[in-house]
């Protein structure tokens, strides 16, 4: 339940991330501004530095958030269980990939040298 509940945090947190990336302006200035600005927050140079700040405490939250989900899902031991259900069962009826009269009946007799007939449905048998 714990690891559900930071998976879709994580997730919220990539959105925002991502938001905020798509936010800035793309000139190049990006993490290299640096300085505060005299004239607030409101300013373009004070929301730029507001956003870097955001998008490095998002980046940072982001990777701290992966390393706990990592640690979380390698230390929950839960039995691993395959479903054995369809093994041994076979569908014979399958339908050829040209339909069942595709074939001529020169085509479907195997040359002699062969030891065995080629399956009729060209499936490849997994055990015999």
């Amino acid at each position: 339940m714990l690891f559900t509940f930071l998976l879709v945090v994580q997730a919220i947190i990539a959105f925002v991330l991502v938001t905020t990336i798509l936010m800035q302006r793309s000139e190049g200035g990006g993490l290299g501004m640096g300085g505060g600005s005299p004239s607030g927050l409101m300013s373009a140079r004070g929301a730029a530095d507001f956003l870097t700040r955001m998008t490095a405490i998002l980046a940072a939250v982001f990777v701290g958030m992966s390393i706990v989900l990592a640690i979380i899902a390698a230390t929950q031991h839960r039995s691993a269980t395959v479903d054995t259900s369809l093994v041994g069962k076979t569908t014979s009826s399958a339908p050829l990939a040209g339909g069942e009269g595709a074939q001529s009946g020169a085509a479907a007799e195997p040359a002699g040298d062969e030891a065995a007939p080629a399956p009729q449905n060209q499936a490849v048998p997994l055990a015999n």
